[in-house]
């Protein structure tokens, strides 16, 4: 073999190098974000006052919860993608909403409120939450799995259990424009028995899609 064939073998090779799993699952997870809107707005819409809430700091802070949940789970779901990995001196990185969430509780208890403790933990749309966020989560789910499967996960229902936060955390973002409940107290109860529902999903799932 000649040095000019080398070369070309070489970049041949090169080029159908897989790609890396976290580029792989950004552009799933960018496919799959369309698919979830789409639902939402055609199954639920936002809400009408949208305009008005983001006033309401409570509101807001539903965003940056989820969107706390996701990005540390994405993180970590990348670590678990490696051959290995666990989730020891990981998890840490999920404390972010809980962080986020007891100080948004702690904040609403200091102001005066028109309704008690436990009419704004249940809310108006508590069922529709957890049934909602599980459903939009299902394409990006999809999504994270398959994003996962290009990498070489040794503990697949661990890695499952993150994507579907992942997921959840995603569908929660996207569902928290059409929630008219803004309470925290909504938030910590229904948006994470939400999310442990997906996580769960994932669980299941991961040790029959990741296995390698």
């Amino acid at each position: 073999m000649d040095t000019d064939q080398l070369i070309r073998t070489l970049a041949a090779d090169n080029a159908q190098r897989a790609q890396p799993v976290g580029i792989i699952m950004a552009l799933a997870l960018m496919a799959a974000t369309p698919v979830s809107t789409a639902m939402l707005l055609i199954g639920l819409g936002v809400r009408p006052d949208i305009w008005l809430a983001v006033r309401n700091p409570f509101f807001d802070l539903k965003f940056v919860v989820t969107s706390a949940l996701a990005i540390p789970a994405l993180i970590i779901s990348l670590h678990l993608s490696r051959p290995e990995a666990s989730l020891q001196g990981w998890s840490w990185l999920l404390i972010a909403p809980v962080v986020i969430l007891v100080g948004g509780i702690a904040a609403e208890m200091m102001l005066p409120q028109r309704s008690p403790m436990l009419t704004r933990m249940v809310g108006h749309n508590s069922m529709l939450c957890v049934s909602a966020i599980p459903v939009l989560s299902l394409p990006l789910l999809t999504a994270a799995l398959f994003g996962l499967r290009h990498g070489a996960p040794s503990r697949p229902a661990a890695a499952g259990a993150i994507a579907g936060l992942v997921s959840a955390g995603i569908a929660a973002t996207l569902y928290a424009a059409h929630c008219t409940d803004d309470s925290p107290l909504f938030v910590a109860t229904w948006y994470t028995l939400a999310a442990s529902i997906v996580a769960g999903l994932g669980a299941v799932i991961g040790p029959k899609v990741l296995r390698y």
